[in-house]
Parts: C-alpha cells; structure tokens; sequence
C-alpha cells in the first residue's frame, strides 16, 4: 500500500532513518538536513511519498516535481528505502497528464533505481549526466595521500604549506562553533571575486547558520600563528567520510596560499579522524583534482507524463 501524505514538517518521519538507494550521498537525503532547506526555502508544495520502509520527499511547483532540496544547494539526492521503484512508480502513474519530472543530482546507484520507477509508470525518461562531484579515497596518513599526487602537485602542497610558514607562522587547523563563525565564515566569502562573492546573501548567511546548529556541520578554521584566521571550511564529518561543502579565504592571507594549506590540514584531519573518504561534492574546478579527487557522475532524469 503507498501512503502519500503533504505536510511542511520533514523533521517527523522515522523513515529518514532508513538507507538511501546509493551510498556515499552525505547528509542531504536525510533530516535535519532537508528540514533545515525547507525553512529558508519553503517554495513549491511538499509531498511526502511514502510506504512502510520507503520514503520520497518531493516538491509540486509549476506543474514541475523535483526532489526536496533544490541543485543549487543540494549536492546529492537519494530516496530511502527498499521499494523505491514501486513506491514512486505508483506515485507518478496518479500524477495529472503534463506533469514534468526533473530529477537531479542521482548518483549512479539512485538514477538506476529512478529510472525504473519512472519506466514503471509506463513512461520513458531521459537521463544525461548534469554535474559531476570530485572524491578522494585516502589512505592511512598524509605521507600516502601526498604519495598518490603527482610529483609535481606533491611538490605545490609542501612548497605552499612552507610559503604559508614563511609569511604567517606554523598553520593550525581548529574547530569553531556558535552564530559568530558562521558570520565570520560570511563576511569572508564576501570578500571572494566573482560569483563566489555574491553567493552569501543574507538569506544563505541565515541558512548556513542554521545548518551549523542543526544538521552537524563542522566549521575548520586555519590559523596562522598570530591566531588570526586565514580560511574556513564548512563541512560534515558522516560516517563513511567527509563532505567539504563550502569553503573561505582571508584575502590578507593570499600569499600564503590559505586554500591549499586548509585543505592540507584538513585532509590530515580526517585521515587522522579514521576516515578515507574526502568528498568536495559538486564541482569539476581543476584544483580538487589536482589534489586527488576523481569525478563521480551526477545524473538528472526528465520525462513528462
């Protein structure tokens, strides 16, 4: 039997504790996460597809059903549960003629499993690689990861973490907590060039503080010796890993190269943390390759009923 419910509150179902249909996907799948997303951006009517053991959150907007948590902040979507296939495919079948599906951001394992339920509506979806995500497997100290780089991208990491010594003393690398980081994290994503700068209005200022508070995030700070900082990082340690989500720079610090050492030491962090998974999430920019990672394709599925 397929239960389909539409309630604003995503933070209610036990069944967000059940498994996404791919692996490695992070927090996004999962409450507080999309709780959290839909406060700041409660557009679109909320449709929560659900069976005994399954769960799809969805959005009803223009006549357009997409996954709960929009691609420009959502860097994996999942459903969860065993029975996807039936689950949804029996949901869409109900759906009105022209309805438009447009499902982002699947990994491999999840655009499989959406494809089949789409196709069990007796439609025909069209599926296409949209984004990809840059992940590093690492291995058990820095030495092996730096080991696995080219010679010369080895040689960048150690000359700029000794550039960065040079002008601003031994880098450290701390955890911060409360509102005031996440304001200090905003006021230097600010001061980027570009698209980055004008990425952190005050409605995603307010977002990220609430994902801090709510959802797990971590904040890594790097620090020159002075205690000043340099770069942040805003991340989630999970179980099988760490997903960096957004990242900062000082630009006081720029000849110190404070993106190359923060991700220096925050890789040794995680390795140290007992993790060998490192995921820069949505993305193809050449320097997280450059410091290990491989794609990981992101499929979107579209079809009209």
């Amino acid at each position: 039997m397929v239960d389909l419910s539409a309630d604003d509150s995503l933070a209610s179902s036990h069944l967000f504790d059940s498994e996404p249909v791919a692996p490695h996907v992070g927090p996004f799948p999962k409450t507080p996460w999309l709780d959290v997303w839909r406060r700041h951006f409660p557009s679109g009517d909320l449709a929560i597809v659900s069976s005994d053991d399954t769960l799809i959150p969805l959005i009803l907007e223009n006549n357009t059903v997409t996954f709960a948590g929009h691609a420009d902040v959502t860097d994996y979507h999942a459903p969860l549960g065993p029975h996807v296939v039936e689950v949804l495919g029996a949901w869409i079948r109900d759906l009105p003629d022209g309805t438009r599906l447009v499902f982002d951001s699947l990994p491999l394992e999840a655009a499989t499993v959406v494809r089949k339920a789409v196709e069990r509506a007796s439609i025909e979806p069209t599926e296409r690689v949209h984004e990809v995500a840059a992940v590093m497997t690492l291995g058990d100290s820095r030495h092996d990861w730096l080991a696995a780089l080219s010679k010369k991208q080895r040689h960048e990491v150690r000359r700029k973490r000794r550039r960065f010594e040079e002008h601003f003393g031994e880098p450290t690398l701390s955890t911060v907590t409360g509102r005031d980081s996440v304001a200090t994290f905003a006021a230097m994503h600010r001061k980027a060039f570009g698209d980055k700068g004008t990425f952190m209005t005050d409605t995603m200022e307010a977002f990220f503080a609430d994902l801090h508070k709510y959802s797990g995030a971590t904040m890594s700070a790097l620090r020159a010796a002075s205690g000043d900082i340099a770069a942040m990082a805003f991340g989630f340690f999970e179980a099988d890993g760490y997903y960096l989500y957004n990242s900062a720079l000082e630009p006081t610090f720029a000849e110190g190269a404070p993106g190359v050492v923060l991700l220096d030491l925050l890789i040794e962090q995680v390795i140290d943390s007992g993790l060998h998974r490192f995921d820069f999430l949505k993305g193809d920019e050449v320097y997280k390759f450059r410091m290990g990672a491989t794609a990981r394709d992101l499929f979107v599925i579209e079809a009209t009923t």
